[in-house]
């Protein structure tokens, strides 16, 4: 790879500096400039071979010129693992999906969402028999785990439609890899996708998509990626919590408006292996929207699909109230507004 085409600090510092100007971001630099330092200067965050949360990783140099003099990536292998990490105190935020974090808000742990980050990203795939959600109805679906991202995610779309996921369906439990033979084996009915993988099943040819939240409504209305942090720290980090917000949201549009530089720095440093599957998941996934949607309707729609899915039991307001908090999004969406 030559110097011209590989991430360094500097070519990275000098398409954030160019996404801080008014023309791309306005972004007001003395927004930031008069706030105080952040309480502490180490951030912990989350790393999994997942491409959707590309803005956690490509906010590493904007996390640091925030004031985060130590910034860490704790590695983890899965959805579950990483959403643990941050409720046993191992992380402090972390981008994780939407109707999962309702799941862990409703069993009292101590998670809060901060902003939504990006809609779209996950895809439902299906043999050719299957064209609907509805026809998974007495079928059989791959997910990783019970209780995993992709259970809980594919329940809210078959509870939305009328099929009880509890028992008009039936869960097989297989690693993403031997989800993709069986499906092109036609020994399994669908299963959820998540970027790299939705990508490679398309680039193989495998099965065909039946749910696309980036375009399908009324998935594509809402966030499925979301900022959240431990509950302590948010409490004791304020204005850390407000700087690492931002630095992150900043690399939403960086991934937005330079995918193929944020493809590049996800792959140099070593967050996925492939830059072609990297970079079409940058350009599938409409980061651009989030100053559009509002993550109060994001949270309040899937708490309502999990309530009728058997998922949860708290109501919508009860999940507002005990897990999460806006305030830094709203100041951040007026202070970066386009």
């Amino acid at each position: 790879m030559n110097n011209a085409t590989r991430w360094n600090r500097r070519t990275f510092m000098g398409g954030a500096a160019l996404a801080g100007t008014g023309a791309l971001l306005g972004l007001r630099p003395e927004s930031a400039a008069a706030e105080p330092p952040p309480e502490t200067t180490r951030l912990r965050l989350i790393r999994l071979p997942t491409v959707c949360v590309a803005p956690e990783y490509v906010a590493e140099e904007l996390l640091k010129a925030e004031g985060f003099a130590d910034v860490q990536y704790v590695k983890v292998e899965s959805t579950a693992a990483k959403v643990k990490a941050l409720i046993a105190g191992e992380a402090d935020i972390t981008l994780f999906f939407a109707a999962p974090t309702i799941v862990h808000i409703d069993a009292g742990n101590p998670v809060v969402a901060l902003a939504g980050v990006h809609v779209g990203c996950l895809e439902v795939f299906g043999t050719a028999r299957i064209r609907t959600i509805r026809d998974l109805k007495g079928r059989t679906i791959a997910i990783s785990a019970a209780g995993s991202t992709e259970e809980i995610f594919l329940s809210s779309m078959l509870a939305y439609v009328g099929v009880d996921p509890r028992s008009e369906v039936r869960w097989v439990f297989h690693p993403p890899a031997t989800a993709m033979q069986l499906l092109a084996d036609g020994a399994i009915d669908g299963l959820l996708a998540l970027p790299p993988a939705s990508q490679e099943l398309r680039a193989r040819n495998i099965g065909h998509v039946v749910v696309n939240s980036s375009t399908d409504r009324p998935w594509s209305l809402y966030f499925c990626c979301m900022a959240i942090g431990h509950r302590d720290f948010v409490q004791r980090h304020p204005v850390a919590t407000k700087r690492a917000l931002r630095a992150i949201l900043k690399a939403t549009d960086l991934c937005a408006l330079q995918p193929e530089l944020a493809a590049r720095s996800i792959v140099d440093k070593g967050f996925t292996p492939s830059y072609d599957y990297a970079l079409q998941a940058l350009r599938d996934i409409p980061y651009g929207k989030w100053r559009e949607s509002d993550p109060v309707d994001t949270m309040r729609f899937y708490a309502l699909r999990l309530h009728d899915a058997g998922m949860i039991r708290s109501s919508p307001q009860k999940i507002m109230a005990q897990g999460t908090d806006w305030r830094f999004w709203r100041e951040l969406r007026k202070e970066l507004k386009a």
